[in-house]
């Protein structure tokens, strides 16, 4: 296992129970307008690529034939099998593995999707080929995730780093939509949404060195003066509340 595989099975199986739990990662209308501008069918065949505690599998499996995730994470998918127990859906399947490669033919799915996952990777560009080589002909690629605002990209950056050892870089929307164009999948339709939450519950489900939270709080208290990490930080009574940015860019193949 590589070793950014190894931060990320690491900060993930302590995460996992926080992640899943976390009402702005279950929140049903990111979900819904993650399976709605995907285009999936009812003869449709899915994968999630970096899956996590499985709840955009289960979405998805809800209006597909059928869903799998992989991820990296014993820990995450044994909460991905207890999500889907929990929903009574029984047309999932889950594989324990990193990425790339994918360990499935060409063409084995009609939607491929990804979520909150691309800026913990070392090489996205070839993680998206991956899922494009996968993905049947007039199938969609889906990718969503944090892409911080130019100009703020690396201020972001080095806090989410610091309140998560696993983080590698979360890419400008520019630079997501330059990632499609490389991989031969053209110019991606766009949408997006702002994730909202406060620094107090983040840092109760994350896992930084030591000094890690006081250094992440105090950029965030920075960050309600000037903006710098470009997340619309505001101090409400004693809570500093924050909206990331969140892109979604499809395309077909």
């Amino acid at each position: 296992m590589s070793a950014g595989a190894s931060h990320i099975v690491e900060q993930f199986t302590a995460q996992a129970e926080g992640f899943a739990r976390s009402a702005s990662i279950r929140d049903e209308a990111a979900l819904e307008l993650l399976t709605s501008f995907s285009g999936v069918g009812p003869e449709d065949r899915v994968l999630d690529v970096a899956c996590g505690p499985g709840l955009v599998v289960c979405a998805f499996a809800r209006l597909a034939r059928a869903a799998t995730g992989i991820d990296v994470t014993p820990a995450m998918l044994e909460r991905a099998r207890r999500h889907a127990e929990e929903l009574e859906i029984d047309n999932v399947s889950w594989e324990l593995g990193a990425v790339p490669p994918l360990p499935w033919a060409d063409r084995s799915f009609e939607v491929v999707v990804s979520r909150y996952a691309f800026h913990h990777l070392h090489d996205p560009l070839a993680v998206l080929r991956e899922m494009a080589r996968v993905c049947a002909p007039g199938g969609r690629i889906v990718v969503c995730d944090i892409a911080p605002k130019p100009g703020k990209a690396d201020a972001f950056n080095a806090m989410d780093r610091l309140r998560d050892p696993s983080h590698v870089r979360a890419l400008t929307l520019a630079e997501l939509g330059e990632l499609y164009a490389q991989s031969g999948l053209g110019q991606p339709r766009i949408a997006g949404y702002t994730l909202a939450g406060d620094v107090d519950s983040l840092l109760a489900r994350s896992y930084p060195p030591p000094g890690g939270a006081e250094a992440v709080r105090a950029m965030f208290t920075a960050s309600v003066k000037d903006d710098r990490l470009g997340v619309d930080a505001r101090l409400e009574g004693e809570r500093i509340t924050y909206r990331y940015p969140i892109a979604v860019l499809a395309a077909t193949t």
